[in-house]
């Protein structure tokens, strides 16, 4: 199984996963040309696509999603308050919309994926794990704060994109207005640097190979803060914490 970054970020998100020839895109953030752009860098076209998952309404993960399916009859799979919330989005005709419970497994041929419910300001977000029997890559970015249950999905992973959106110091003396401050630092916003440390630490790490910082805001933190952050956590070296970048994202990754 291998993963790689269409661009991480308050403009657009995109997580690619294969395992041998399926391929599923975690979000579609991006209008559909700049999809394309995003997927030839990494060798990839549309016609390859097995699906992709929708993670939450927000415009920065759902924007591009069902045009571009729509345009390459791929199949999306969300839950059902996503569903309603993006139903602005929807092409007049689309039968290759699949509902999912954020608590049961799914497959998508050689993927097994389970869905787990976070807090975030959404209808119903969920974030996602992906195996294909040997290896787990475990994804969480927008949600406000950990839980008991996310810890539990995100133990033993092989993998992990982990959201480090701001640095709380950075938020708090920022451009930002008062009420996004709010809202971005609350229990529903996204994690900050500390929490997401915080978090990791608390994890079973054992299998641990590749750790991504996702998410960055790029008002309000810096790759060397989230860096510095996570390599706390697990104890390693800054440089073996990888960053999803807002334009470039990140290379492929095997586990």
């Amino acid at each position: 199984m291998r993963f790689a970054s269409l661009g991480s970020g308050s403009a657009g998100n995109c997580l690619a996963v294969q395992q041998a020839k399926t391929l599923v895109l975690l979000d579609c953030g991006f209008g559909a040309r700049d999809m394309l752009a995003r997927l030839g860098r990494f060798d990839l076209c549309a016609d390859q696509i097995s699906g992709i998952l929708v993670t939450h309404e927000h415009d920065d993960h759902a924007r591009g999603a069902f045009k571009f399916a729509a345009q390459h009859t791929i199949p999306v799979w969300l839950t059902y308050g996503t569903f309603k919330m993006c139903e602005r989005y929807l092409p007049a005709a689309n039968n290759q919309i699949n509902l999912i419970d954020s608590h049961t497994p799914f497959k998508i041929n050689d993927l097994e994926i389970t869905p787990y419910p976070v807090p975030h300001d959404a209808r119903e977000p969920t974030q996602f794990t992906f195996s294909n029997g040997n290896a787990k890559l475990s994804v969480l970015t927008d949600a406000g704060s950990s839980t008991p249950y996310i810890e539990h999905m995100l133990s033993g992973s092989d993998a992990l994109v982990l959201e480090c959106n701001h640095d709380l110091n950075m938020l708090q003396t920022g451009p930002y207005a008062a009420s996004l401050k709010k809202r971005v630092g609350g229990k529903l916003g996204h994690l900050d640097n500390q929490t997401a440390g915080d978090l990791l630490a608390k994890l079973d790490n054992s299998k641990l190979k590749h750790i991504i910082a996702a998410h960055l805001s790029a008002k309000n933190n810096t790759p060397v803060l989230a860096k510095m952050a996570l390599s706390k956590a697990l104890s390693c070296a800054d440089d073996w914490v990888g960053i999803a970048g807002q334009a470039n994202g990140f290379d492929w990754r095997e586990i």
